[in-house]
Order: structure tokens, then C-alpha cells, then sequence
């Protein structure tokens, strides 16, 4: 009878760690395909605007698939980083990259990502995430009032109180000193930011590229690309050296869906205007800002 009892208690068990493998499956399924959406989503903001993927990437991982603000810094990362690697290839092909300008942003970036990084560990999760909101109001707001032609102009001009950047006839940036010195100052707080919030920096590197160099915003998404892919390098690494995780399923459903999306995004981008580009993705940083906000403080 006991021999029974026992034999019965094993086949309940067995029943019910079906039961729950089945569960789990059952509610992985929805996490899959939110994952693989997800990464579509960022994809096609990098693939349109060269940044705001991680803008997107980190409010989607935490309030759509219920990541901690921390390890969604890590995935956020590493995922933005692979996605723009395919991108930055794409564009290498297509010789839309400067690659000189793009080089020095990354070095100086990847350089303040560890920095970003272990700033990151002395703040809450809640101020973490407000920070990040505030920044993303601020750089939409300096992309909105320069991305009207006469800003534009300015940036080219060559008069005594333009910018430290110059272009010559040609279009081409003349690499001074003070231009040196000024692109790889922004590039090292892009890599602070980068590793402060999980961001790859082309939300702050591509408003950058076009108001310190004159950068065209089509040839700015384009570097920004390279960019991100060797800031995010550093980021990652410096993520994992302090210890926290990043999960390998998700980040890479996040790349399938964005380098699908990416795809989209490069599409569409080649058919808007250049200031239009600007505004529409100053809108999406706000209306991401103003619902991060909402949700930290309700």
C-alpha cells in the first residue's frame, strides 16, 4: 500500500510539473512576441533617426515586459548596440558614414560609458528613470528650435561668430583643433549618458553631429549608427564588470525584431525631409518622456 501511496504522490507530481511547464510556456508565448514587437519599435527609430532606440528601449522593457530599470539599462545596450551594428554596415556600404567624425565621437564616448555606468549604481531606480525623462525633454526641445532651415544655415555659414565646426565649399567638415577638441567633449558626455541610462547616445549624438559639425540629419542618423555600436561596446562591458545581468533571450528577440524594423525605418527615412525628421522625433522624445513621468510618479 505504501509502495502504492508513493507511486501515486509521484505520478501527481509529475502531472503537475507538466502542468506548470505548461504554464510557463503558456505565458512565455505573449512575452515572446512582445519582445520581438518591442525590438521592432527600436529598430525603427534607429533605422528612421539614427537614436531614440534606447529612448524606446528601456521604457519598453520595463513597463511592457516588467524588467528592473537596472537590467533593462544592460539589454537595452547590448540589444541597440547589435541592432546598429547592421545598420552601420549597411550604411559603411552605402559610404554615408564620415567616418573620422563618427570615430573620434565613439572613443571619447567609450571612454564615459564606464563612468555613465557607475553613476548609474549610486542613484534609485525612481530617480534613475526621472533623470532620464528630463533628458529626453531637454534635447527634444534643442532639436525642435534647430531643425528649421535658417538654423541649418547657420551652422554653415562662415562668418566670425559661427560655429566652432566648419565645412568647407565642399561640404566637408576642416578638422581644426577646437573642432577636435569640441566633437569628442559631446562624444564623452554622450558616453556618460550612455552608460548612465542604458542609452546608445544617438539621441544626443545625432542633434550633436548637426549643430556642432553642420552635419546633414541624413548623414548624422548615418555616423550616429557607428557611433552606437562602439559606445555600446563599452557600455555593456562596463555593465557586466559591476556585477548586474542582462538576459540573453530577450536581447536577442529585441535584435530579431530590430533589425527587421531597422530595415523599415532606413525606408522611410529616405523620404522625409531632414527637418521633418528632426520634428518628428523630438514629438516621439516627448510623448516617451511625458509617459515615463507619468508612470514613475503615479
Amino acid at each position: 500500500l505504501q509502495g502504492m501511496g508513493d507511486d501515486g504522490t509521484a505520478g501527481r507530481r509529475t502531472r503537475s510539473t507538466k502542468l506548470t511547464r505548461r504554464a510557463i510556456r503558456r505565458r512565455s508565448k505573449p512575452m515572446l512576441i512582445l519582445s520581438l514587437i518591442f525590438g521592432a519599435i527600436v529598430g525603427f527609430s534607429l533605422g528612421l533617426t539614427g537614436g531614440g532606440g534606447s529612448i524606446f528601449a528601456v521604457p519598453l522593457l520595463v513597463y511592457g515586459l516588467s524588467v528592473g530599470p537596472r537590467e533593462a539599462v544592460g539589454v537595452s545596450l547590448a540589444a541597440v548596440g547589435m541592432t546598429a551594428l547592421v545598420g552601420t554596415l549597411e550604411r559603411l556600404q552605402a559610404k554615408q558614414v564620415e567616418l573620422r567624425t563618427g570615430l573620434l565621437f565613439a572613443f571619447a564616448g567609450m571612454v564615459g560609458a564606464p563612468l555613465g555606468s557607475w553613476l548609474a549604481g549610486q542613484f534609485s531606480e525612481a530617480l534613475l528613470l526621472v533623470l532620464f525623462a528630463v533628458l529626453m525633454l531637454i534635447v527634444a526641445g534643442r532639436m525642435w528650435l534647430n531643425s528649421s532651415a535658417k538654423t541649418k544655415a547657420t551652422c554653415n555659414s562662415d562668418d566670425a561668430k559661427g560655429p566652432t565646426c566648419r565645412r568647407d565649399s565642399s561640404g566637408n567638415l576642416v578638422f581644426t583643433s577646437r573642432c577636435a577638441v569640441l566633437l569628442a567633449m559631446v562624444g564623452l558626455a554622450a558616453g556618460i549618458l550612455s552608460g548612465l541610462f542604458g542609452v546608445g547616445g544617438g539621441f544626443v549624438i545625432v542633434p550633436a553631429l548637426v549643430l556642432f559639425s553642420g552635419m546633414s540629419i541624413h548623414r548624422a542618423v548615418a555616423t550616429s549608427l557607428l557611433v552606437i555600436t562602439l559606445v555600446s561596446i563599452s557600455g555593456v562591458s562596463a555593465h557586466l564588470a559591476a556585477g548586474r545581468t542582462i538576459s540573453p533571450d530577450i536581447t536577442l528577440l529585441f535584435v530579431g525584431g530590430g533589425v527587421a524594423g531597422m530595415f523599415l525605418g532606413n525606408l522611410l527615412g529616405r523620404r522625409i525631409s531632414g527637418p521633418a525628421l528632426q520634428r518628428a522625433f523630438s514629438a516621439a522624445i516627448v510623448a516617451v518622456a511625458v509617459f515615463v513621468i507619468s508612470q514613475t510618479f503615479v
